[in-house]
């Protein structure tokens, strides 16, 4: 038997997020039917995390026990040729029969983008929230800042969320801005990136987070208040949650002893 971890790519604008649906409607759905095709295997895969309907991915890991032969370097070609066209696994890799894709996750990275110009990007529309309004970007910077730490998150998490604890670590925040397609016109600010690489994230977390920067760069609160917001543990202090498809899970790291497989 061996254990494969790959890594796949998708655009989630039709999925209903990754994790298997009772419609079969998920990136994990077709995954494990394209991999039924190549190998006749009606197998589980396991994820490094789950998305929401309508969030992207770029290189999310997965991983599941098989009995083929099939070499190393011709999965991915395999694969490809029976998945949709939004839907693209780029890396494969033999790990140790104990690697576990999740559980052995040491930090997560997600990418939220605003295009904050006056007008939306129609080739990008599928990947940004597009907002036409002035935003203060340097206080949703600022905001940014409080989050960073080992804090309980509960005013950033879903009032659905089942996990037992909300205590997360954040290990680095940043914003960047690309200014590459802007007019000369006052009323276009970039596209804005927001990075947030953290110990692992709450359901909605991310996406509640950025609603709340939002309210924060359109000065309907201040960055200090963020702080407060996060120390208030009640879900109804933080702002909207921010729509699904501005959000992109964007790297999983893990240690290298982890998943080198020994000779």
């Amino acid at each position: 038997m061996r254990n494969l971890l790959m890594k796949v790519n998708y655009d989630g604008t039709t999925y209903d997020g990754f994790q298997t649906q009772p419609q079969g409607n998920t990136i994990q759905d077709r995954l494990e039917e394209a991999i039924l095709h190549l190998t006749g295997e009606d197998l589980k895969i396991h994820a490094s995390g789950r998305t929401d309907a309508g969030v992207h991915a770029y290189g999310q890991p997965f991983n599941f026990i098989t009995s083929s032969q099939i070499p190393l370097e011709r999965w991915c070609l395999a694969l490809n040729a029976r998945l949709p066209q939004d839907i693209v696994v780029t890396e494969a890799r033999e790990v140790p029969l104990s690697f576990h894709s999740r559980r052995s996750a040491k930090r997560k990275t997600y990418r939220y983008t605003i295009n904050a110009n006056q007008f939306p990007d129609p080739f990008q529309r599928r990947w940004q929230l597009h907002h036409p309004g002035i935003l203060d970007v340097s206080a949703m910077q600022q905001g940014l800042t409080h989050l960073l730490g080992t804090h309980d998150f509960t005013s950033f998490a879903s009032r659905h969320s089942t996990k037992t604890s909300h205590v997360r670590t954040i290990y680095e925040a940043h914003m960047e801005v690309d200014t590459s397609m802007c007019r000369p016109n006052p009323r276009d600010q970039g596209v804005i990136h927001v990075f947030i690489t953290g110990s692992g994230f709450l359901q909605h977390m991310v996406r509640i987070i950025m609603g709340t920067l939002i309210n924060v760069g359109q000065g309907k609160c201040p960055a200090d208040k963020v702080a407060h917001i996060l120390a208030a543990c009640d879900r109804g202090a933080a702002g909207p949650t921010a729509v699904a498809n501005g959000l992109t899970l964007w790297s999983v790291e893990y240690e290298e002893a982890d998943y080198k497989k020994a000779d």
